[in-house]
């Protein structure tokens, strides 16, 4: 059964609850966006070395991760699905990692199929596969750094070794197109400790040369065209991307140490309650050469994370695959011993969140509807099913949690395939202004100026259009970098600015302005616009369209 049925039926849930939900809503702000009009840029104008969002220069991040963005567009059109697929794509491949290593580790199809359904079940895991940025991407480069480096240890002949290094020399090299130089330290972190354990050090400076060679050969050419084409790329990339993020003062996102503990457990959802049990047994087998391996594998890039200063929940992505399987591991045996203390459990707990989520969900709609009646039936019907899947799927885990062990996987997928779809319009109507955008199309195209006071809202405007000329009004944000370059100084206009240049712009033609209104300040830039515009609403969406004035 689990040969024939197991993989086929993996590759089904796939396809439902990962490609599926793909196209079911808009794009979020400011990160789908952003990612969706870089890549864009580069497809219509070929320049492939260097990022540029909305036509300002970006170095932020390097270039490959937008090549593949922009190679699910040019494949599949330039549309929702065509902008995740790429994320989609690299978690169905980390999801196949997980089957080759684990055959690889314990050569038993049980345990493959285990740590499978646990990796490709957790929340984090589905949510992150679902959406356009760089994360999923990097985080399967890094995990076949992890499993071609266990490759280069457990393999017996010459040639085995060589190819096993370099393989992971292509994944260094992709990872650092695509992320930065965190690609070269992680696999460094986990192999060093390693190979001194085994005592195998002069095996890993010997072979690893050929990592180092196939990983400067893949990246050297897109290193020298963008050092070509703009020279300051490192100086800004190495420093304000790296060195800053991690140690400055001001780094960007600074948390606490601890930050990422409390994180690593929710991601592990709806598998939590195996976190215990998971932990015994990998402590106590931690001198298997194999479960060594995991545990460097899952604490060296978690300890890593943890020292930075900058820190977003999906920078640990890439520890969830050691902890997949070593969750697998120890399910595996609790399955084959009949133990299901710790499957009940989970169920249990799981059963409780449900419950807690519906009834929660149930008093606000009765008290304070987050749902509008009537105009907002088929989303309240979408949510309640997803809960009502969840709680089913962990009723039949505590009824017959050996039989029916993966049943919250089930309920994992329904769930989160049917969240965004589920959620309230005062949610979407805010956080996906290209849905809105989509409406006024046709008003919005013939204009000859473009003007917006949000990146998110802007980087929408720009795909939905495959535009690059939207002029920042009073906004600067994330492109402060790109602004300073003299070229882009007309890019953006200030409150004492934007009168004469809205003069200026409807002499020449129509303007087009895309505005998000939250606050008092917000409102006064709207104020200062002329009065004679058509105007549109959507949430704190604002559209605004001026027609030409005589010269």
């Amino acid at each position: 059964m689990i040969r024939r049925w197991a993989l086929p039926l993996l590759l089904l849930a796939f396809g439902a609850f990962y490609l599926l939900p793909l196209a079911t809503h808009g794009l979020w702000i400011p990160d789908e966006t952003r990612y969706a009009q870089i890549s864009q840029e580069m497809l219509l104008t070929g320049k492939w070395a260097s990022p540029h969002f909305m036509g300002i220069r970006y170095f932020e991040k390097p270039a490959a991760g937008y090549w593949m963005i922009a190679l699910g567009q040019a494949i599949f059109g330039q549309n929702l699905f065509g902008v995740r697929f790429a994320s989609a794509l690299s978690t169905g491949l980390s999801i196949l990692l997980v089957y080759w290593v684990s055959r690889r580790l314990w050569n038993d199809p049980h345990k493959s199929l285990v740590s499978t359904v646990l990796y490709m079940s957790f929340f984090s895991v589905v949510a992150l596969g679902g959406y356009a940025n760089l994360d999923p991407q990097f985080t399967f480069w890094v995990n076949l750094t992890g499993v071609a480096l266990w490759f280069c240890f457990d393999s017996t002949t010459r040639n085995g070794r060589v190819g096993s290094w370099a393989l992971l020399g292509v994944a260094c090299g992709m990872g650092f197109m695509t992320k930065g130089f965190l690609a070269w330290l992680l696999p460094v972190l986990i192999a060093l400790p390693y190979a001194i354990w085994q005592k195998r050090l002069r095996e890993l400076l010997g072979y690893g040369l050929v990592a180092v060679a196939v990983a400067i050969v893949i990246s050297l050419p897109w290193a020298l065209a963008v050092q070509s084409q703009e020279p300051d790329f490192w100086n800004f990339f190495f420093w304000h991307e790296h060195i800053q993020r991690f140690a400055g003062a001001d780094a960007q996102h600074a948390e606490p140490f601890w930050y990422y503990l409390p994180l690593l457990v929710a991601f592990s959802l709806p598998w939590l309650a195996l976190l215990p049990s998971t932990v015994k047994q990998a402590w106590q087998q931690k001198r298997a050469p194999g479960t060594a391996f995991l545990l460097l594998w899952l604490l060296m890039p978690l300890a890593l994370f943890s020292l930075a200063k900058g820190k977003l929940p999906s920078y640990i992505m890439p520890c969830l695959l050691p902890l997949a399987l070593l969750m697998g591991n120890a399910l595996t045996d609790k399955l084959a011993q009949a133990r299901d203390r710790a499957l009940r459990i989970n169920g249990w707990l799981n059963l409780i969140l449900g419950v807690v989520a519906l009834l929660a969900l149930t008093w606000f709609q009765l008290k304070k509807p987050l749902y509008e009646h009537g105009q907002e039936t088929l989303s309240l019907v979408l949510v309640f099913t997803g809960l009502f899947g969840w709680i089913i799927a962990n009723l039949l885990q505590v009824a017959r949690p050996l039989k029916l062990w993966a049943a919250p996987a089930l309920g994992s997928w329904l769930l989160l395939a049917l969240a965004p779809a589920a959620l309230p319009h005062s949610v979407v109507y805010n956080k996906t202004p290209d849905q809105f955008i989509i409406d006024h199309l046709q008003e919005l195209q013939p204009t000859s100026a473009l003007l917006s006071n949000d990146l998110g809202a802007a980087s929408a405007l720009a795909w939905r259009l495959q535009r690059t000329d939207i002029t920042l009004y009073n906004t600067i944000g994330e492109v402060k970098y790109g602004l300073a370059y003299p070229d882009a100084a007309q890019r953006k206009v200030d409150m004492t600015q934007v009168q004469q240049w809205m003069n200026e712009a409807r002499r020449q033609g129509s303007v087009g302005v895309v505005m998000r209104v939250k606050g008092d300040e917000e409102i006064a830039e709207v104020n200062l616009l002329p009065p004679d515009g058509k105007r549109y609403e959507q949430g704190n969406i604002v559209i605004l369209i001026f027609p030409q004035v005589a010269p």
